[in-house]
């Protein structure tokens, strides 16, 4: 049962007695600054906000939580499209204060605290040459992006990020601090990699590194024709697995690295990334550099790949920035030409200044791992597309929407997709039934007989929720 206001107010002030983190309210400083998270139009007021400085500050907000009922929420990078790290009126566990990393170069394994960024554990193990894959956003927060799987610039080579956990230390709803590997708590191991956050708060991650100490890779500008998509992905599936690339159908930004001419018009902007020594890397994006002749061009619009670090592939951010967007995602084993007539016609059919479909060839070392030895269980799907739009304000919204999911379902017919599987990371607000195109009904009942041991009262629920059986 919920207390009383007055009883909850008083449960946060004794909390701020108790803790050696932060605890933030309404109208105090820094409670503005702490409460927005990266996308715009999620406007949540918490109760209170409390950067905890450690597993202590922790059992003390968890506690508080089951005592009054309050929602909770956990917060690492904040890049939930559907704002699960934060929430309105209730308990915000914010783990950002938690940033130590250890690595060791011998054995190639780093323990990470998950108030680090994607950036920041590419950039510490990037100083001795090895590298984790995250995904493509350098301030996405690792305590999510790990627990919900990682599919990143490494992903043909490396597999996703979960395949590269070897432990986390987790506290569980009980205020418990427990480790979780393949020979202690198993089952709970198997959920956190790509179970989301439903389990407890991850405190850190242990982390198998590789050698990656130069790729060959960057930013590539394509013109967007049905043909050069579908050869696109062609190229993408049958290149050496170093070679992973991500592909956004889009309107050119007004970015000064490409011609003013192409600015607004439709362009496939490519990010590559070739994990290996520069001359065979080169080889491999020579392909993609080429398929510019289909259009006419002798040389791509613009072509910024070159010999680099790994840590270089996520450049600085605007903290700032939070956009306003609605999202789709869905997996396929199809991308042919019909598939790219439907992409380029959808995009012309709408007027939004923002619009993308994103393609992100998969396969290498993540479908080599078996379906059901993590979460995760959609190994083998080879495609993942993602249908994004941003609007301007509530009243362009439900328009927007509409494209998405009406570019959605063509893409999937076009595809011959028989189903709707679904990415978790991806995944937004969109309703209790999507929660079974994420994991598949084996992986969906062993997860909820987990959460019936390690959370049976489903306190942690501001997630892509799988309730205790």
């Amino acid at each position: 049962m919920t207390l009383a206001p007055t009883a909850l107010q008083d449960a946060i002030a004794r909390l701020g007695t108790e803790i050696d983190g932060t605890l933030l309210q309404p109208g105090e400083d820094g409670y503005e600054a702490a409460r927005l998270i990266s996308y715009g139009g999620i406007d949540a007021h918490p109760a209170a906000i409390v950067q905890v400085a450690g597993v202590d500050d922790i059992r003390r907000v968890l506690a508080v939580a089951r005592e009054t009922g309050v929602e909770l929420a956990i917060r690492s990078g904040g890049h939930s499209g559907a704002g699960h790290g934060t929430t309105e009126g209730g308990l915000v566990l914010d783990v950002r204060m938690l940033r130590r990393i250890d690595i060791d170069p011998v054995t190639k394994t780093a323990w990470a605290e998950t108030g680090l960024t994607a950036a920041d554990v590419s950039k510490a193990a990037g100083e001795h040459g090895l590298a984790i894959g995250f995904g493509d956003t350098g301030s996405v927060g690792i305590g999510g992006i790990t627990t919900g799987g990682g599919i990143g610039y490494l992903v043909r080579k490396h597999g996703l990020t979960i395949d590269n956990v070897l432990a986390a230390d987790v506290v569980t709803a009980d205020g418990e601090l427990v480790r979780a590997d393949p020979e202690t708590n198993p089952e709970l191991f198997w959920a956190i990699r790509g179970g989301g956050g439903n389990f407890g708060v991850v405190t850190r991650f242990r982390y198998q590194l590789a050698d990656v100490p130069r790729i060959v890779g960057g930013m590539l500008f394509l013109p967007a024709t049905a043909e050069i998509l579908e050869r696109f992905v062609q190229l993408a599936d049958e290149a050496p697995e170093e070679l992973s690339g991500i592909a956004n159908a889009m309107p050119c930004p007004p970015m000064p690295m490409v011609d003013e001419a192409w600015h607004g018009k439709l362009v496939l902007f490519c990010l590559m990334c070739y994990a290996g020594d520069t001359e065979p890397g080169e080889e491999a994006l020579r392909p993609f550099r080429e398929l510019s002749k289909l259009a006419g061009l002798e040389e791509p619009i613009a072509d910024l790949m070159r010999p680099m670090t790994y840590p270089e592939m996520f450049p600085p951010e605007d903290g700032d920035y939070r956009p306003l967007a609605v999202s789709m995602n869905l997996l396929i084993d199809r991308f042919d030409r019909a598939t790219a007539d439907v992409v380029m016609e959808q995009l012309a059919a709408s007027d939004a200044a923002m619009r993308a479909v994103q393609i992100r060839v998969m396969g290498g070392a993540m479908a080599r791992v078996p379906w059901d030895a993590t979460a995760f269980a959609h190994r083998t799907r080879k495609i993942l597309i993602n249908v994004a739009c941003f609007y301007e304000g509530d009243a362009d919204k439900p328009i927007r929407e509409a494209w998405m999911h009406a570019t959605t379902a063509a893409i999937r017919e076009a595809a011959g997709a028989t189903d709707t599987c679904a990415y978790v990371n991806f995944v937004n607000d969109e309703g209790p039934e999507r929660i079974h195109d994420i994991y598949p009904d084996a992986t969906y009942r062993r997860l909820a007989e987990i959460k019936r041991r390690y959370d049976p009262g489903n306190l942690f629920h501001r997630n892509q929720n799988v309730p205790p059986a």
